[in-house]
């Protein structure tokens, strides 16, 4: 294979690290992390495997202790005995060390390891929560993944599969310090890439026929309607669909453009490039190459056929000169009018020609490598293939069906995927697919879809089943595009995050268990995650209650004091609680000290660094954080020229201090205008700002306020007043309510008169909300 086909790997383990007999090998990985092989013909393999990439890793201290009976191998973190026959779940154990039960915390092996679960290939018609795949975490402090059955990699860059006649499992033992445990598998596995900034911002798909000019019609009108979007997908019928002659097969897969829809591509593709788009393509490749494709004579002569014999060229992954034409010549004459990556769109399972070589994982594989082949950002969008997937971002989680269970299990779904270090999930915001139309239903996924890895919208060919926001009433069209503004308005911080989890190995969004393993109510709260470094986020996934007409969430908010960033909320952490939201707003807390930096509201092109911001901070402890910018070059963090500009919060001089920045400033506006807003700090708005214009981007910036202030929430009366006066109550007892609302009873005290009153289910748990915010 061509080295644009070739990873850098490290497959083999530096021997102090090895424990060997006959018929069995030990790799101690790292001080959490081994490696366990039985081979019957006593040959082991060292070569990389889809999986595992780097095995030569520094070596862990640690002892070994034999016996005629067992072997023991210690660390830090794990103890494992083994009497050196064949694996089993009496003979071979490893338990982890530190306070977990003992009987929770010993891993046998055969046994089901109890991890925390990690992804799954799809969601094609999963209404609700499915079985995911293994992870490499667990609340039990042991998980183990199998590779004995994965793909294997040569030298030259090609895939081999195995004889299945191996034993081949690396396990996990790192307790309850679950970041350790993701950090292990990224040093094994390789760590997640840098994706292109206009990746994060919205994605517009709709299976649609569309014209080239119905096309840039609808990009006309999302610019008037203020509603910025950074893709345009093109699902399939880009390529003739219905008019391919039966005698060639279906118009499912195809490679030349449809000239009835875009007779003019290059054209097409460069104005939509000049709106500041980029563009991918559907392709469903199973069917491989017919001989009405554009290309077809090209690939046959590049594979050393006759194109006048007409015969199909099948798909074949197993063919390293197929797959090299099938960049070469069929993608790359596409890539020449102007398409910036691919939709690999792989329905057809897990088979090939060569048992064990999964067509979805080759697929993803070079698609990526092929992406990057002129040093540019690799991208591709793809289907999940299995542990080591999470180099070859985007993901794309399959037809969603258009159900409330099926938003309810996206959250859980995204979050739980960081436990196999996948952390580029796109889903159908909206869903694809059945289900009825449910405006409520669908506003929920788009703010949902802001808080994910990618937004982009989707929906089927059904005329009835749209995403444009102008289609649904004014109170939902408004909120939809309130939500897609904030979306870009979070970029600069999503791309710093993108950065921080190609260096660091921290995933945009991760379970609240990473937060605190030892909290067992970070386990209790499967839809609620971490977003970056600074945000926490409850998505609301079930309908609204008919009496308050607010949508609500249970909610763990870790010690401390968080506010909300679209509500200005305060409140005291440490406790689980219930949080409640009208229709234009989901909980997105920041914590004491947390720092947000926001796109201004006019400034909101995904694909180019802005010149103004806003700077949302929360008082009440120091903060720092570090807005991380690139300018679009570079395939790899050791390649890509970045800006970092340092945010500083001193909590006890109250001070907001930018920069300078740092690094490859060319990239950047030599000026900016910064918005500094303090949430939680009026007694009326919740927000204070500050606005220094036209400020160097190599010059120190201070914003100074009061010092030591602490964060509130404000108008707690007119929150209140809102609450009652909207629910669908009783005239009368809303009075008697607000009696007691507007008395001089302590919180406490209120809320016992209120129950008194019989006040109680949604509305009654609104109100226990607003009385113990932090006022």
């Amino acid at each position: 294979m061509d080295r644009r086909f070739q990873l850098d790997t490290s497959p083999v383990a530096h021997p102090d690290a090895v424990l060997q007999g006959d018929t069995w090998r030990i790799t101690v990985l790292a001080e959490g992390l081994v490696r366990l092989e039985w081979a019957a013909d006593g040959r082991f393999e060292d070569r990389a495997s889809v999986l595992a990439l780097h095995r030569d890793l520094p070596v862990p201290e640690f002892t070994v202790t034999e016996t005629p009976q067992v072997l023991e191998v210690t660390t830090e973190r794990f103890r494992l005995v083994y009497d050196r026959g064949p694996f089993s779940p009496s003979g071979l154990s490893l338990q982890v060390r530190g306070n977990i039960s003992s009987y929770h915390s010993v891993w046998r092996f055969g046994e089901p390891a109890g991890d925390l679960g990690g992804t799954a290939r799809t969601l094609d018609m999963a209404d609700g929560r499915l079985p995911l795949g293994p992870g490499v975490v667990s609340r039990w402090g042991v998980a183990e993944l199998d590779d004995s059955a994965s793909l294997l990699l040569d030298d030259d860059g090609w895939v081999a599969p195995r004889d299945g006649s191996r034993i081949d499992v690396y396990v996990f033992a790192y307790g309850r310090d679950h970041q350790a445990a993701l950090d292990a598998f990224y040093s094994l596995s390789g760590r997640q890439p840098v994706l292109p900034r206009w990746a994060l911002g919205n994605w517009w798909s709709r299976y649609k026929a569309y014209t080239a000019d119905e096309y840039l019609a609808l990009l006309d009108r999302f610019d008037e309607e203020r509603l910025p979007f950074s893709v345009a997908v093109l699902d399939m019928d880009w390529h003739p669909v219905a008019s391919v002659d039966p005698v060639h097969g279906s118009g499912w897969t195809g490679y030349s453009w449809n000239r009835e829809l875009f007779p003019d591509p290059r054209a097409f593709l460069a104005e939509v490039h000049r709106r500041g788009y980029r563009v991918t393509l559907n392709v469903h490749p199973a069917d491989g190459v017919r001989a009405f494709e554009d290309a077809y004579a090209d690939l046959c002569r590049a594979l050393g056929r006759n194109p006048d014999s007409g015969s199909p060229i099948a798909f074949d992954v197993t063919d390293p000169d197929f797959m090299t034409a099938y960049f070469d010549v069929l993608h790359r004459r596409l890539e020449d009018d102007g398409v910036d990556f691919w939709w690999v769109d792989w329905q057809s399972g897990p088979f090939s020609r060569v048992t064990g070589i999964d067509p979805l994982w080759v697929l993803n594989h070079f698609h990526f490598l092929d992406s990057a082949r002129d040093g540019g950002r690799p991208l591709t969008f793809s289907r999940y293939a299995g542990p080591g997937s999470h180099r070859y971002p985007v993901g794309f989680s399959g037809d969603s069906l258009i159900t409330w269970a099926s938003l309810d299990f996206q959250a859980e779904f995204t979050a739980t995927a960081s436990n196999i270090g996948y952390g580029w999930w796109s889903h159908d915001i909206g869903g694809h697919l059945f289900g009825v139309r449910d405006d409520e239903l669908a506003l929920r996924w788009f703010q949902l879809g802001v808080f994910s890895p990618i937004l982009r919208l989707h929906s089927s060919s059904n005329p009835f089943l749209v995403k444009e926001p102008w289609n649904f009433g004014a109170e939902t069209a408004a909120a939809m595009g309130d939500a897609l503004r904030l979306r870009h308005r979070l970029v600069p911080y999503l791309h710093s995050m993108n950065h921080r989890a190609a260096t660091e190995g921290i995933p945009l969004v991760r379970p609240m268990y990473y937060l605190d393993g030892w909290a067992p109510e970070a386990y209790s709260v499967p839809n609620q995650f971490e977003f970056g470094s600074e945000l926490v986020v409850a998505p609301i996934t079930s309908p609204r209650d008919p009496v308050t007409l607010r949508g609500s969430v249970r909610a763990w908010l870790p010690p401390g004091t968080w506010a909300d960033l679209l509500t200005g909320l305060v409140y005291d952490g440490g406790r689980e609680l219930v949080l409640h939201r009208d229709d234009r707003s989901v909980p997105a807390l920041v914590k004491a000290g947390g720092i947000v930096p926001l796109a201004a509201e006019d400034d909101l092109r995904a694909d180019r660094n802005p010149e103004r911001f806003e700077v949302v901070v929360v008082p009440g402890a120091d903060g720092a954080f570090v807005l991380v910018e690139d300018d679009g070059t570079g395939s790899s963090t050791e390649t890509i020229p970045t800006v970092r500009t340092p945010l500083v919060w001193d909590q006890s001089a109250g001070t907001l201090t930018i920069g300078p920045a740092e690094g490859a400033t060319g990239a950047v506006p030599p000026t900016r205008t910064w918005t500094v807003t303090l949430l939680g700090a009026d007694d009326q708005t919740g927000r204070r700002s500050v606005t220094v214009a036209d400020a160097p981007v190599d010059a120190a910036v201070t914003v100074a306020f009061e010092p030591g202030l602490q964060p509130r929430t404000s108008a707690v009366r007119e929150r209140l007043l809102d609450l009652v006066d909207r629910a669908q109550h009783p005239y009368e007892d809303k009075s008697a309510m607000w009696a007691v609302l507007e008395s001089e009873l302590p919180p406490a005290a209120q809320l016992g008169a209120l129950q008194a009153q019989g006040v109680t289910g949604a509305l009654l748990s609104a109100v226990t909300e607003l009385l113990t915010a932090r006022a």
